[in-house]
């Protein structure tokens, strides 16, 4: 039978486990770390996964037709997975994106021919954000959607941060995948937290099959944190705080019943392993993959851990950090 796929849809999800031995020799390391290579995705994002279960469940629910609009706000790899899968089933994008992320997502999203705006383009946007110091979700609420209602009279606005087609989509895959590639021997998941989805299914699935494995989430330190009084600080893309927000300040995909534990990683240390890994192992990955490889190796240096296998979820492709200096 042939194995030619006829869709980029098909492509989605399946991605590898690697073992970083290379990276685990070098910092004598006793516990497993093994990777798990999301920028292996047709678009080279974990986001492709959300991308195209929220698109279909859109479809399911007779929202999205042929030929509609799709509209979501990203700091970039959802809008490029959204991109990618809708240039597959004919739809158009509209996209805002998050300022000063770095251009490739930008460039990127409009090769697959999506309309994109900054959301500092979006009245009242850069106002929100000094006020609440970066509060996305704030952003979202307040200024985003009814700036679409009021603005944008066709598209379907499909809102990742609450969109329950997110840590489900996880749930279904990467949780099965993570447990049947391991043969069910995890003891610890680390992935780094934006809209919650990723390590909110994954965790949800690994723990239903055993409750004993820790789902242990990544966020970054306040050295690393945008603020009005210090707005040039490099953030890490997408990922955010939550474990100490107000609880209106936390989207509602992340479910913090499924987190034992919650670890701080700065800019720096996550660039610095993102570079590392690149040279001992060959992953190229990005900012926010530092940021969980960082953790995982906090968790393996633990004495408690000795033996343990750490799977953490690697987000996307360095690649898209070229015009950063992140390689630098």
């Amino acid at each position: 039978m042939s194995k030619i796929k006829k869709s980029i849809t098909e492509l989605v999800g399946g991605t590898p486990l690697l073992e970083v031995t290379n990276y685990q020799k070098k910092h004598q390391l006793e516990a497993e770390i093994v990777a798990k290579l999301e920028y292996l995705n047709p678009a080279n994002s974990t986001k492709d996964r959300i991308a195209k279960a929220m698109i279909e469940e859109a479809e399911k629910k007779g929202i999205l037709k042929p030929g509609d609009t799709i509209i979501e706000t990203t700091s970039g790899n959802t809008g490029v997975g959204l991109s990618a899968i809708a240039a597959a089933k004919g739809y158009n994008v509209k996209l805002y994106i998050q300022d000063n992320v770095s251009v490739e997502r930008t460039k990127v999203a409009r090769a697959y021919g999506a309309e994109v705006t900054p959301l500092s383009e979006i009245p009242g946007g850069v106002e929100t954000l000094e006020q609440t110091d970066g509060d996305f979700v704030a952003l979202i609420n307040d200024v985003i959607k009814p700036y679409i209602d009021e603005h944008v009279k066709e598209g379907v606005f499909l809102n990742q941060l609450d969109n329950r087609a997110n840590p489900n989509v996880h749930k279904e895959t990467t949780g099965p995948e993570i447990w049947e590639d391991t043969d069910g021997q995890i003891d610890i998941l680390v992935a780094t937290v934006g809209t919650g989805g990723t390590l909110s299914g994954t965790g949800a699935y690994l723990k239903s099959k055993n409750p004993d494995i820790q789902v242990v989430g990544v966020e970054p330190g306040y050295q690393s944190i945008a603020t009005f009084e210090n707005p040039d600080v490099v953030e890490i893309t997408g990922v955010h705080r939550f474990s100490d927000q107000e609880k209106e300040r936390v989207p509602a995909n992340v479910h913090l019943d499924v987190i034992d534990e919650v670890l701080e990683v700065e800019t720096s240390q996550a660039y610095e392993v993102a570079r590392e890994i690149a040279k001992t192992d060959g992953l190229l990955v990005g900012t926010s993959s530092g940021g969980a490889i960082w953790a995982a190796t906090q968790l393996a240096r633990r004495p408690e851990n000795k033996g343990k296998r750490i799977v953490a979820i690697l987000p996307d492709t360095g690649l898209r950090y070229l015009s950063t200096d992140l390689f630098e």
